[in-house]
């Protein structure tokens, strides 16, 4: 019994593993509505662990962290809030799913 189960534990394992962005350092994810006109953009890693946020009730293009595109408005650009590294952001096919939130746009620093 205790061989059967290392086997069912690996593929389930194997396929748990998630990333994101491929090539890219961070993906942000979708709007997510707080409530009360607030809402939260999440920063993911490849792996999916949440490393920056922005809540706001303003326009996240003129908050400081992101960067927006002209119309149809994504964003371009994240700036760390950490050590104020600057990431340029596009859509990615390969971009995925960080939990339930889908993520909009994949970054890279190019070097800024």
């Amino acid at each position: 019994m205790k061989h059967f189960a290392a086997l069912v534990f690996v593929p389930l394992f194997a396929t748990g593993v998630s990333a994101i962005c491929p090539g890219f350092n961070y993906g942000i994810g979708n709007q997510q509505s707080l409530g009360g006109g607030v809402s939260r953009w999440t920063v993911y890693n490849s792996a999916c662990g949440a490393v920056d946020s922005l809540t706001t009730n303003q326009n996240p293009c003129n908050q400081g962290i992101f960067g927006c595109s002209p119309p149809p408005i994504i964003f371009n650009r994240y700036t760390n809030t950490f050590t104020g590294l600057i990431y340029n952001c596009r859509r990615d096919p390969n971009s995925g799913v960080c939990g339930g939130d889908v993520i909009s746009v994949c970054c890279r620093n190019d070097g800024n």
